[in-house]
């Protein structure tokens, strides 16, 4: 009975998470994982779309300092980035801005430019949309000697960062302010709610380093108390509360031991 309930939840979460082709259930290859196709100003712009990869800029950057300090919106379309906004510091510029270092010892190339258009040389290397642009990073290559994940990019990036093999930055000059860090909450269980599903163990530990507190806490998950935000599992798979990230970010909710971590006694 266990392993059929636990077959029955992995089978909603792909159904929920594919992409549907004539009947038949597509994943996502690995080099996609997470990528954004931003064209809203693009499209009246007459241009091509930008095209975000995920898991470059999460090997190099917290998603707190993206989501929360620069302030880009959690849901692809939420954030209408116009040119001007970059060229003037904003969202992409605030790192894309031909000052910050990169890896390497050299700078981060700008976004945009006062003036420029997405013609201008070099544009291509963000609006690359419907084009076959040489990307710098080849993601098999960067990705080679990274802790291998079950899904999504196919790297366990909790490990990697624990292991010190990438070294995500949290912390922009210009944009984010100096705080104090907030005690680190201990792990709790949650249990599940079918029988014989394994209870989730949650970290704060674990997310924190990520995303610190802001960027659950108060948008996601309204309370802060534990019990106080009720929700479901076909809410996650729709991408709400912790499907906010494990849907098409962070690793799926197809990985289900990754959370239902703690046997049932």
């Amino acid at each position: 009975m266990r392993r059929i309930v636990a077959m029955a939840v992995l089978v909603l979460a792909v159904a929920a998470q594919a992409e549907d082709t004539g009947g038949r259930k597509k994943r996502t290859p690995p080099q996609e994982f997470g990528r954004v196709v931003m064209s809203n100003q693009a499209k009246r712009a007459k241009v091509a779309s930008v095209v975000f990869d995920h898991w470059l800029h999460r090997a190099k950057y917290t998603c707190r300092v993206c989501h929360v300090d620069i302030g880009f919106a959690m849901k692809t379309g939420g954030t209408d980035v116009r040119a001007a906004d970059n060229a003037a510091g904003m969202y992409c510029g605030a790192c894309h801005n031909d000052r910050t270092k990169a890896d390497g010892g050299g700078k981060v190339f700008p976004a945009c430019r006062a003036g420029s258009s997405a013609e201008a040389p070099g544009c291509a290397r963000c609006h690359s949309g419907g084009s076959d642009a040489r990307r710098e990073h080849d993601f098999a290559s960067f990705t080679k000697d990274l802790p291998k994940g079950r899904f999504g990019n196919g790297v366990d990036w909790e490990v990697a960062e624990q292991k010190r093999l990438i070294k995500p930055v949290d912390y922009v000059d210009g944009i984010s302010v100096k705080r104090a860090a907030m005690p680190v909450q201990k792990d709790f269980a949650l249990s599940g709610k079918l029988p014989g599903m394994p209870d989730i163990i949650f970290s704060h530990a674990k997310h924190t380093v990520w995303s610190g507190c802001e960027g659950c806490h108060p948008e996601i998950f309204t309370g802060v108390k534990r019990g106080t935000t009720k929700y479901t599992m076909v809410e996650i798979f729709e991408g709400k509360y912790c499907g906010a990230c494990h849907v098409a970010v962070a690793f799926p909710t197809l990985d289900c031991q990754r959370c239902h971590s703690k046997p049932v006694q």
